[in-house]
């Protein structure tokens, strides 16, 4: 952007700004919502609590299918746009 430009918009900076960090948290929000991670330490908690005799198999089979479900779910939610870069 050239001198103008900016000294024109430039009481536009502070929405500029609030706009920013709100895309910030989102993209935050959504790699959170897309990790694995917790879905696969739970599956492995549950593998553990049926080793050790916690659970039965039937309360296994059906919390490692929600979970499974759940994480093929994560897997093929689409991806958000990227976004420009701004200066």
């Amino acid at each position: 952007m050239g001198l103008l430009s900016e000294i024109v918009l430039l009481p536009l900076a502070p929405v500029r700004g609030v706009a920013w960090i709100a895309d910030r948290i989102a993209d935050a929000a959504e790699d959170q919502l897309r990790d694995p991670s917790p879905v696969l330490a739970r599956l492995a908690q549950l593998n553990q609590e049926l080793e050790n005799g916690e659970i039965g198999t039937a309360e296994f089979e059906s919390e490692e299918e929600k979970l499974l479900d759940l994480l093929e779910r994560r897997q093929r939610a689409p991806h958000r746009r990227a976004r420009p870069a701004t200066e």
